[in-house]
């Protein structure tokens, strides 16, 4: 499956975005999604999971509250709302599908990767 992430930008604290993931070439719902994030220096880590039928998600304890993941298995799409940004949420988002049977949080338990988008938080 290929995945084109979108929707980053320049925000200031408490701002809001939306990311979107527009997915081709496989049956989408077949798949787990993720949302990742690499901050520069850091390692990329599981921001937000979501189950192929959306019933199920998974949220990193940072965002609890905050970010919103969903999906639209008729559009093959696949969305992270960002509220309340703090200047730490600043990073490269990258959307993941996953073939495992469950939610997974490592990076290696997923097999297809966006391109990052851009999340900049000032302060």
């Amino acid at each position: 499956v290929q995945l084109q992430a979108s929707g980053g930008g320049l925000v200031q604290a408490g701002g809001s975005l939306r990311l979107n993931c527009a997915a081709s070439g496989r049956t989408f719902s077949n798949y787990h999604m993720g949302w990742f994030r690499q901050a520069p220096g850091k390692e990329r880590e599981l921001v937000a999971a979501i189950t192929w039928s959306g019933r199920n998600t998974y949220y990193a304890d940072s965002v609890k509250g905050r970010f919103t993941i969903s999906r639209d298995n008729t559009q093959n799409t696949l969305s992270l709302q960002l509220n309340g940004l703090k200047p730490e949420d600043t990073a490269l988002y990258y959307c993941a599908a996953s073939r495992l049977v469950r939610i997974g949080s490592q990076r290696e338990e997923y097999d297809y990767w966006g391109q990052g988008t851009l999340v900049t938080v000032s302060s």
